[in-house]
């Protein structure tokens, strides 16, 4: 039986135990991630924490609704047992009536019929590191070698314990100028990295040039047998040298021939998704579920607000 409960009233050991124990769990789905990625977030739970799936939880408008946060590429329904198309159908009939605007991305072990729901697909792209880095290093692109060559004549360093804060600076002052994030969102961020950290579970991996500057940095989060590369900063120098290709293949070289997964998130972006393939990564897909109940004008001004999103992210 699958019930709805309020964030006040959830067993967080339970649900952790769930995650941890799920054959599908990722990071993002960690009460303590959520806590901190969502703040007010709900949930719904099969029997006794067999399986569940959040609800992060917002208003605007005097009307309930949920939609996926930031750094939390996928959620939808995470379970101890095996994971049917039917069962992941009826969490979400399970979704409470009183969400009238419904935007959230399910993860790669959930592909339903989404009756109700408009859908579209996400990306991500994943490398299996149980193989020696020999053969690893037999599937990078000819193009990725060649720039791995370039960054090993560079004279480029990494440093494993890097403040947070200094790669979001980095990416703030680069590419961060294209998009808009926030102060709060960045502050969140930061907050969630060091939290990661604390737990034990956070890497944050910095390159050097010749000349000691700080180029390109990652943060990066293990749990469940996967790596996610949560987050990056580069600038100028680091296209110039290649520093995030000699940082993913430093990464490789060390957790080679573990039973580990690394999942670069993915991209819709063409230049980004090449290069993340360029190391031999292959794409794995979710779906994206989207149901608006709003009343009249709000509806309306929702879905224009969405179709200029969607617009940009194109």
């Amino acid at each position: 039986m699958i019930k709805y409960i309020l964030h006040s009233d959830i067993d967080k050991s339970k649900w952790d135990s769930c995650i941890r124990n799920s054959v599908n769990g990722m990071i993002y789905a960690y009460s303590w991630y959520l806590d901190i990625a969502c703040g007010k977030w709900d949930g719904l739970v099969e029997d006794d924490y067999k399986s569940v799936m959040p609800l992060p939880r917002g208003e605007k408008y005097g009307f309930l609704y949920t939609a996926q946060p930031s750094f939390s590429q996928q959620h939808g329904v995470f379970s101890t047992s095996k994971i049917t198309n039917e069962k992941v159908k009826e969490f979400l009939k399970a979704i409470p009536a009183k969400y009238k605007y419904i935007e959230l991305s399910l993860n790669t072990f959930n592909r339903p019929v989404t009756d109700g729901f408009e859908t579209d697909e996400g990306v991500t792209h994943l490398l299996d590191l149980i193989s020696a880095y020999d053969k690893l290093q037999l599937n990078y692109s000819t193009q990725t070698k060649r720039n791995l060559k370039k960054a090993m004549a560079s004279a480029l360093t990494i440093a494993k314990n890097v403040p947070p804060k200094k790669i979001i600076d980095l990416f703030k002052a680069n590419r961060g100028k294209n998009y808009n994030i926030s102060s709060s969102q960045y502050s969140m961020l930061n907050t969630l990295m060091q939290a990661c950290i604390k737990k034990g579970l956070g890497q944050c991996w910095g390159v050097y040039t010749k000349e000691k500057e700080l180029c390109a940095g990652a943060f990066l989060v293990e749990s469940n047998r996967r790596t996610i590369f949560l987050f990056s900063g580069t600038n100028k120098k680091a296209f110039d040298t290649h520093s995030m290709t000699f940082l993913i293949n430093r990464y490789i070289e060390e957790n080679a021939q573990q039973n580990l997964t690394f999942d670069f998130e993915g991209s819709t972006d063409p230049d980004v998704a090449r290069f993340y393939k360029g190391f031999g990564a292959k794409e794995a897909h979710y779906i994206k579920i989207r149901k608006n109940n709003l009343p009249g004008p709000v509806k309306w001004l929702k879905e224009m607000q969405f179709k200029k999103k969607s617009a940009a992210s194109k």
